[in-house]
């Protein structure tokens, strides 16, 4: 039994055995070791060797890039030549225009003219007497006065901007004021008349005026019938529920629904704009530089031909061609320094377009609309409660009228002091249902704010139980107090884009194409002129009064901004949109293909590269892709690429259509918004 035990236990290591064994784990640790080392070493060694190699290429293309740099920027001055050729067609335009005008010799006024404009406010002042109707056929001309002072605003060049923004927006001013003193008088007028025009029915004035810019809903309560409370104007849902105590009282509720906004105040010119009109760049100051060594040569040239010429004519005769030469050098002058300005101008401009505004110049108080994160939309509903003026009464065929010196008048509602009254609820706040505007369109439910006279600005509160029915185009809301009230949409609500496409068309036309998470607008580009090709919702077409219509760049974005489809970033976007800093760029030579491959590119302002890493990538490197290499500008790396046939349409594309494609891109900043 001893026995048995002894042999099964294990056999006793030795010593000498365990040193050996010691020995040989050490000597395997040892190889390991180097074997790591001499792979890290060799490891090492080849990304040294991959590094230099890639050194030495980054050099090459370094040196290559820097070889041809100035061929390529000469080949991008002479492309960017087409800038001050469109400068120049447009400057041609605006006095064409003028001249046309004066020409037409039609009685209406040239609103950049001061002695015409003024001429013009002062003889409608002393105009009389105008009905209703009257004054919506003038209103229309005085919106055209309007709308074109604002254009030539935004058209005006910088360096003429200071001056003719005080005159301008004075005249503006003057006229919109003006337009709503009309449209109060020939109120105060059809009021006078309410007795003669009150409803068999009820008893009660009503009265409805349409047309394309305003619409009039007025109703005089003649009867003051306690009962009738519930105020709806006939084959329509816009309408009221007023209190008893408007119900019993001598009063005229109108609703003057003007289709544009004479109530915000303006700012049709952004304060970067005039803070930088004296800015003039390297590049601007070397374009005019060799502005005005061509024009100076061209002269000199055409002098001494003249010179010659002239040498066998009398002494008088070369004096008096010698006063013609001055005169032409002068008219020379003026159109160089004209080039050169606008020049200037526009590429200043252009940058202005892209500059984002380094912090908020503007606090708002509580409850006040941040104008520049929702923007007004589908005009203003002026809502008032007016106090009923004598009425005219017929006398020996005659017709008699008390006519107030102070004019019409509004109701206070509430009143300043209501002690005489018992109940709390005697001034609850005024239901109220409008009709939104039809052209207008409302992505999201909108929201309603007031004027108020005293800040100068729209606040949301005195407002409440507002719902929106967007089948019916249909907007209730409760009321405290009366006054300018308007609908809101938020200004970003189509940013940042899903995506856009630029397409060639035939006949020197360009597609532009942006998606939006709630619409597809499809922009064509010719020349000077845009229009908006067709527009989705949802997926669904949908059909727009803009359609179809050709305009200028700065008209169709004015125009596109009215019907709510904002995609026009401003300096202050970058506060309420998150912008992406990851630009996609795809060019393909003939159509768009399925499952398209993205070329990512980028440009720091000194060099252009295309990029190894793809739109799937999930870490940013600057790392090249193979077999391409730098350039000086975005327009030689696509050459690297892209077609002949493309190259050669950019090279003889019109100027104009250049520089509208290039004010688009520039106002809707998709490379930033998308």
């Amino acid at each position: 039994m001893r026995a048995g035990l002894v042999s099964g236990r294990k056999k006793k290591i030795t010593k000498a055995e365990r040193l050996k064994q010691l020995q040989e784990e050490e000597e395997r640790r040892q190889k390991e070791e180097e074997e790591t080392r001499l792979k890290h070493e060799k490891e090492e060694m080849e990304r040294l060797e991959i590094q230099r190699i890639e050194n030495e290429k980054w050099q090459q293309l370094e040196a290559k890039d820097l070889e041809r740099r100035n061929e390529e920027l000469e080949e991008l001055y002479f492309l960017e030549g087409c800038f001050p050729e469109a400068e120049k067609l447009k400057r041609e335009t605006r006095l064409l225009s003028q001249w046309e005008h004066y020409v037409r010799c039609d009685g209406r006024p040239d609103p950049s003219v001061p002695q015409e404009i003024n001429t013009f406010i002062s003889l409608w002042k002393e105009e009389t007497n105008e009905t209703f109707e009257n004054v919506i056929v003038k209103s229309k001309l005085v919106l055209r006065l309007i709308d074109k002072l604002k254009l030539t605003l935004l058209e005006t060049p910088l360096y003429d901007l200071q001056s003719k923004n005080i005159q301008y927006q004075g005249s503006i001013l003057e006229l919109q004021e003006l337009l709503y003193l009309k449209f109060n008088k020939a109120t105060e007028i059809l009021l006078r008349q309410a007795s003669a025009l009150a409803d068999l029915d009820s008893g009660n004035m009503e009265k409805i005026i349409q047309d394309e810019t305003v619409t009039l809903h007025v109703w005089a309560n003649l009867k003051k019938n306690p009962r009738y409370r519930s105020v709806r104007f006939s084959e329509t849902q816009t309408g009221f529920e007023i209190p008893r105590i408007l119900a019993t009282s001598d009063i005229a509720l109108r609703l003057l629904h003007t289709h544009y906004d004479h109530v915000t105040p303006l700012n049709l010119v952004p304060a970067s704009l005039q803070k930088h009109t004296s800015i003039v760049s390297p590049l601007v100051k070397e374009e005019i530089k060799n502005v005005d060594a061509v024009i100076s040569k061209e002269f000199q040239e055409e002098s001494k031909q003249e010179n010659e010429s002239n040498s066998v004519h009398e002494e008088e005769i070369n004096m008096e061609e010698q006063g013609e030469t001055e005169v032409q050098m002068s008219s020379v002058q003026e159109e160089c320094e004209a080039t050169k300005c606008d020049l200037e101008m526009k590429l200043l401009t252009q940058l202005l377009l892209i500059e984002n505004v380094p912090e908020k110049p503007y606090y708002f108080e509580d409850n006040e609309v941040d104008l520049y994160q929702f923007t007004t939309l589908g005009g203003v509903y002026h809502l008032d409660i007016l106090e009923l003026p004598p009425q005219c009464k017929p006398m020996k065929g005659w017709m008699l009228v008390e006519i107030l010196k102070e004019g019409l008048q509004k109701y206070t509602y509430p009143p300043e002091t209501t002690e005489e009254y018992d109940t709390e609820n005697a001034f609850p706040p005024i239901k109220v249902t409008l009709e939104v505007q039809k052209n207008v369109i409302f992505f999201e439910d909108p929201k309603v704010a007031r004027w108020d006279a005293e800040g100068k600005h729209w606040k949301t509160d005195g407002i409440s139980s507002v719902y929106y029915k967007s089948e019916e185009r249909l907007i209730t809301f409760s009321l405290e107090t009366f006054g300018p009230v308007t609908l809101l949409q938020e200004t970003h609500i189509n940013m940042p884009f899903q995506s856009w496409e630029l397409t060639p068309l035939d006949g020197s036309k360009v597609l532009l194409t942006v998606t939006t998470v709630f619409t597809e607008l499809q922009i064509q580009i010719k020349e000077n002129l845009c229009m908006l090709a067709s527009i989705k919702l949802n997926d669904k077409k949908h059909s727009s009064i803009l359609e179809g219509i050709w305009m200028t760049p700065l008209s169709f974005i004015i125009a596109l901004k009215e019907v709510g489809l904002n995609i026009f970033p401003t300096g202050h976007s970058h506060f309420y949109v998150v912008i992406n800093h990851k630009v996609r760029e795809h060019l393909t030579k003939e159509e768009p293909i399925q499952n398209p491959d993205w070329a990512l590119l980028m440009f720091s302002g000194e060099r252009a590269q295309r990029l190894r890493i793809d739109e799937y990538s999930e870490v940013f490197s600057e790392t090249l892709k193979e077999g391409s290499e730098f350039h000086s500008t975005l327009y030689h790396m696509v050459k690297d690429f892209a077609s002949k046939e493309a190259m050669e349409k950019i090279r003889n594309s019109n100027c104009q259509l250049i520089d509208s494609v290039c004010h688009m891109l520039f106002s809707t900043r998709l490379l930033s918004y998308s």
